[in-house]
């Protein structure tokens, strides 16, 4: 079974997600959604990231339930970027990327949870299953959160 692998590489791609959302609420502070929002769904993929690391063990993965937490050195990192990013003169640009960014990765992240699933049922593992079943719409809800602000905003940018 490469159950392991899957999951090892979901541990990763949630955690890398968790962190592009974070940043992008760093970035664009004056978007009050924006910045709330990411904070709730960045919070979310870090639980997942939790959860992964708690069934990883009996498929051969030790992972860290701590990957994509927002420690105090990544949020100095973020901030730090963010000053300097909001200096761009294109800011709604800016915030296009890291909305397609976001979009980009959510919509694989929820490709991997789908696998995960299917292949949860298959060999009938409940434990693994109850976690994407957990997870999963979750994260497919980050993705069309993405995917609707992108269009909100890429008319707002390129039409004005």
């Amino acid at each position: 079974m490469k159950i392991g692998l899957v999951l090892r590489e979901l541990h990763r791609s949630e955690a890398d997600l968790a962190n592009e959302l974070l940043q992008a609420r760093e970035r664009h502070r004056a978007d009050h959604e924006l910045h709330h929002v990411a904070q709730d769904l960045a919070e979310w993929s870090s639980r997942h990231v939790r959860e992964i690391a708690e069934v990883a063990g009996p498929y051969g993965e030790e992972l860290d339930p701590e990957a994509g937490r927002d420690t105090g050195l990544a949020r100095a990192v973020r901030d730090r970027a963010s000053e300097f990013l909001g200096r761009s003169s294109a800011p709604g640009l800016l915030l296009l990327r890291d909305l397609r960014t976001i979009y980009t990765k959510a919509s694989g992240v929820t490709v991997d949870w789908d696998m995960l699933g299917q292949a949860a049922q298959a060999v009938r593992h409940t434990d693994l299953l109850d976690v994407v079943q957990r997870c999963f719409p979750e994260t497919r809800r980050q993705a069309r959160w993405a995917e609707a602000k992108l269009k909100e905003s890429s008319t707002q940018v390129l039409v004005s």
